[in-house]
Formats: structure tokens, sequence, C-alpha cells
């Protein structure tokens, strides 16, 4: 039934910008009859937006990955540099935000570790919508600052990385099977400020897979039963993400090609000093204004991204 309702809204999609295509058309052609110069500021928007519409399900149909339609688990780590880096993975952490907003995408923190001064050494959350892994898979990197640091009284111009992790949010009927001897379930008490059952009870869980090593936690959630459920759907997830990762490791080590993991390898940088711009590295997309990337407008770097990795799922 999931599957039949979108493919309906597609089909909807389709009928109705077919529709506005034809009004438009209509209109125009009633413009040059009755030589109305005044309808020129009406068709001129209705095309353009009508062209904004185009290009986003253009888009959409690059997303025919198995996963793209999942939901996306973010989970972002400071780099060295203590209070700066952790002050970026904050900055990086509300542009995202901004970004699921202007989607209408829900958001959801699963685990957050606070800064020693300021800002996040990590966190964790969940982005829920219709396509948004298959458009933020796009943001999978190392995300580089350069400004000046407003935590040094010198005034001095610094560079900062941050690790950006996204994986698709899976269900438990997803092929993994994950057994219970596996696993060393602990739970512990939630961190952060709030209300009398939080910081009062062991309603955190940590969640560690001994074969593999990956360990999950989660402690959003007021209860412990769901923390854990919350936990072992990451879990599932980073299992996915790992048994896709050996599979592409395996068709590289057979063709001889190598990835570049180095923390160095930055996908995209942010200057906001000596100058302002922002930087893919990957399609060479870039802008000056800085200030509306970071209020969340990256839809121009995703698209390009898209376009010019259409095989990546």
């Amino acid at each position: 039934m999931q599957e039949l309702s979108y493919q309906q809204g597609r089909v909807k999609l389709y009928q109705e910008l077919e529709q506005e295509l034809a009004d438009q058309t209509t209109l125009w052609q009633l413009a040059l009859e009755e030589n109305d110069a005044d309808l020129e500021v009406e068709i001129e928007q209705g095309v353009k937006q009508l062209g904004q519409r185009f290009a986003e399900l253009e888009l959409e149909i690059l997303l025919s990955g198995p996963y793209d339609r999942n939901n996306a688990i973010f989970t972002l780590h400071a780099g060295a540099g203590g209070t700066e880096a952790q002050d970026w993975v904050q900055m990086l952490y509300r542009m995202f935000v901004r970004w699921a907003e202007r989607h209408r995408y829900k958001v959801e923190i699963l685990d957050l570790l606070p800064g020693d001064e300021a800002g996040i050494k990590s966190v964790t959350f969940s982005i829920a919508g219709e396509n948004a892994y298959g458009y933020a898979k796009a943001e999978k990197g190392v995300h580089r600052l350069v400004r000046i640091s407003p935590f040094d009284a010198s005034g001095r111009r610094h560079t900062s990385f941050a690790s950006v992790d996204v994986i698709p949010e899976v269900s438990e009927d997803n092929g993994i099977a994950v057994d219970t001897e596996d696993l060393r379930i602990d739970t512990y008490r939630s961190g952060g400020a709030g209300g009398q059952h939080v910081n009062k009870t062991d309603s955190a869980v940590r969640i560690t897979h001994l074969p593999t090593g990956i360990v999950v936690q989660c402690q959003s959630e007021r209860s412990q039963i769901q923390n854990r459920a919350a936990a072992m759907r990451l879990l599932q997830s980073k299992l996915l993400e790992l048994k896709r990762k050996q599979q592409e490791d395996e068709m590289m080590e057979i063709r001889g090609e190598q990835q570049d993991i180095a923390w160095g390898s930055q996908i995209r940088s942010y200057v906001f000093h000596p100058y302002s711009l922002v930087k893919d590295h990957r399609t060479n997309v870039e802008t000056g204004n800085v200030s509306a990337v970071m209020d969340g407008e990256i839809d121009a770097f995703i698209a390009a991204y898209l376009q010019t990795n259409k095989k990546v799922r």
C-alpha cells in the first residue's frame, strides 16, 4: 500500500504539471491575441515556478537507489580543534535542521554530546520524510570551516573540520539478522536538562554489537523502552551500511580501485574570512552567500552532486 500510494502521488504530480503547462500556454496565446502586455509579468512568474517544479521532479527521478526514499540518520563529529571544532558541529547541525524544515521534514535527536565549553562534540539525529536519505546522502563527508575564531582573543583565523555521516534508516525486516546474544545493552542516566523524569532514572540506552564493535546509543526519549527501540533501529541501519560498504570495497578490490577516506579530504569548504565563499570540491558549485547556506540553503549543492553522481546509491 505504501508503494501504491507513492506511485499514485507521482502520477498526480505529473498530471498537475501537465495541466499547469496547458494553462500557461493558453494564457500566453490569449496575451498574444489581445496584445495584452500586462499579462507578461504573470506569465513570466508562472513559467518560472513551473520550471522550478519540473527541475525538482527531474532531480527526484535520479533517486532510484534502494534506500533513497527512506529517512536519513545523520551523525556529526567534531575534528581536532577543541571548542572551535565543536562550535562548527553545532553550526552544521543548525544548517541541516533548517534545511529539513524547508522541506517539511521531521527532525529527531537520538543522541547528543555537548562540547566542553560551547558547541557539540557529537550528535546523532534522524530526518524523516519522503526521499530524505536520497537527498541527504550528498552531505556525507568532511566539512571544512575557515573563519576568525570567536574563541580566540587574538582574533586569529582558524580552520576547523567536522565529519558528517549519513545512513538510511531501515526497518527490522531489512534482511539484517541481529542475534541478541551478540548484543551488550547498558543503561545510564540521560544527560542534559530535563524534567522530573530525565536524569533521575536510567532511561538512556547504549547497545554494543560485539562481532563488529558498533556502538549506538539513544537518550532522547523519556522511556527506556522507547530509547532501546530507537537504538535498535539505529543499529540495524549501521549494520546495513557496514554490509553495503563491505560490498563496495570488494567490488573496488576486484576493479583495482582505491577510495580516499582521509580526514583531510573535505567535500566542501565554508570560508567566512578573508572572503565569503562556500565551495563544493566534488562539483565545483560555489556561492558567496554564506549566510544563506548556513541557514539551510544547500539544495544547489545536493542537486549538483546527484546530477554528477547518477550511479551513487
